[in-house]
C-alpha cells in the first residue's frame, strides 16, 4: 500500500468516526440545507408568480380560519 493510499485510508477511517460520533450535528447540518435549499426554491417560484396585496392575503385566510 502506498503513502497515498494509506493516508486515503487514514482520513477515511477519521472521517467515518468523526461522522459517527457527532451524528446528530451532521443530521441537523444536512436538514438545515436541505430547508436552505427548499426556502431558496420557494422563493424562486415566488417571484415568479402574480403579486397580490396584504389585504388579498389576510382575506384568504380569513376564509380559512
Amino acid at each position: 500500500m502506498t503513502n497515498e493510499e494509506q493516508l486515503k485510508a487514514v482520513f477515511k477511517a477519521a472521517l467515518i468516526e468523526v461522522i459517527e460520533e457527532k451524528r446528530d450535528f451532521f443530521q441537523q447540518l444536512v436538514e438545515d440545507a436541505i430547508e436552505e435549499i427548499a426556502l431558496v426554491r420557494a422563493i424562486e417560484e415566488g417571484k415568479q408568480t402574480e403579486t397580490i396585496s396584504r389585504e388579498e392575503v389576510f382575506k384568504l385566510l380569513e376564509v380559512k380560519t
